[in-house]
């Protein structure tokens, strides 16, 4: 698990180098706001094709294969996205950065073949803590190598820079990992029959309380995705903001994910179960999204995404454990597989809903509506718990 741990967060400190300055460079090239958040979208849409591919293939030959050769794809990408000159070149670069995405679902599945029932949440917390870790250096490093201003901002330098992490990553997971899937487990399902998409979503819509997890997932990360494509035109128009400034805020905001996944949700989980903190999780991300566009200083502003990585760094890892408690054994990777292909399915409809609502109403109007919808999680789970129709009358989750 800690090899699996620092390889995740290598990656994704390349991977947070990036994010934010993506709605930057794409301005450079004349980019409308809609066409930012197109362009932050387009590594979900190629995600959305490849993720469940990646998880079908991890549940035959196993975590370590499919987890080399993201890192390897993934490394070439930000080499072409450094070299980019055009927008339809940022656009492929971020497309084949995307198909190669299989390092995050095939992660989920190495943790979920190496912990029981009781220690699910902690494992996959971790997972989420790599991304808080990911998320406080990558910003930071890609804020401090762009420079400050937008019209002068280096991207090539960060993109390199992600690159190089991935390789790192790559050449750890070569020399340090081990398979978590026996030889014998990888020849028993080598020789079964491969289930194929149509065939596994029906399988997990006839299964409702998983099914029911996974929208919510969709629905939860539909209103992050589209919060994290519009935030630095935010804050770019609110109060002046560069890549740097945005770069110190989502480090600030990765320390927060890292301290309460990689140390706290344990502890939470054990208190509250998973169900629980889905509740306080959709009621935190409701209540930030209705306060993120009163945040009238940079001050309010910190406040309120605090309140918002709190509810974000208890809601994904317990998702993503109820998901995982609900598949079957010979199905992790699977499962996460087609989990992550939602996931990534709303990452594109997320950007592209908030880019719309941004470019034609106004830039506070995406978040007041990821209130809304985040206001309807809440009332989803809370009518899942004591509801009789639609769900299971007893246990949804699986404490």
């Amino acid at each position: 698990m800690l090899v699996l741990f620092l390889i995740v967060v290598i990656d994704l400190v390349g991977f947070g180098i990036i994010i934010p300055l993506l709605p930057f460079y794409a301005e450079r090239f004349q980019a409308t706001p809609d066409m930012v958040t197109l362009v932050m979208a387009t590594y979900s849409l190629a995600q959305l094709v490849s993720a469940p591919f990646w998880g079908r293939l991890s549940d035959r030959i196993g975590r370590r294969p499919v987890l080399l050769v993201s890192l390897a794809g993934a490394s070439l990408s930000y080499v072409w996205l450094g070299y980019a000159d055009s927008l339809w070149a940022l656009f492929a670069a971020r497309a084949v950065c995307g198909l190669m995405a299989g390092n995050i679902s095939a992660a989920f599945a190495y943790v979920a073949d190496v912990t029981d029932a009781e220690n699910r949440t902690r494992g996959m917390g971790m997972i989420g803590a790599a991304y808080g870790l990911g998320f406080i250096a990558g910003p930071a490093i890609g804020g401090l190598l762009a420079g400050a201003h937008p019209e002068t901002a280096d991207f090539r330098t960060p993109a390199l820079a992600a690159a190089g992490l991935s390789f790192a990553a790559l050449v750890m997971g070569l020399i340090v990992l081990k398979e978590s899937l026996s030889p014998e487990v990888r020849a028993q399902r080598a020789g079964a029959p491969r289930p194929s998409f149509v065939s596994l979503v029906r399988e997990t819509a006839q299964n409702r309380p998983l099914a029911f997890w996974i929208v919510l997932s969709f629905l939860v990360t539909f209103v992050l995705a589209g919060m994290e494509t519009t935030f630095a035109m935010w804050t770019e128009r609110s109060f002046g903001w560069g890549p740097r400034p945005n770069g110190y805020l989502l480090a600030f905001i990765g320390i927060l994910n890292a301290v309460i996944q990689g140390t706290l949700i344990g502890r939470l989980r054990g208190a509250f179960g998973e169900r629980g903190l889905v509740l306080q999780g959709a009621a935190a991300l409701a209540l930030g999204c209705l306060l993120f566009p009163l945040a009238s200083a940079p001050v309010y502003l910190i406040a309120v995404m605090t309140l918002m990585s709190y509810g974000f760094s208890v809601i994904s890892p317990a998702l993503n454990s109820l998901i995982s408690l609900e598949a079957a054994p010979e199905r992790q990777g699977s499962i996460m597989g087609l989990s992550r292909s939602a996931s990534t399915g709303a990452r594109v409809a997320g950007p592209a809903f908030a880019g719309v609502m941004f470019a034609t109403f106004g830039k506070d109007a995406p978040y007041f509506a990821s209130a809304v919808l985040m206001a309807g999680v809440l009332a989803l789970v809370v009518l899942a718990r004591t509801g009789r129709a639609a769900q299971h009358e007893t246990d949804l989750g699986g404490d």
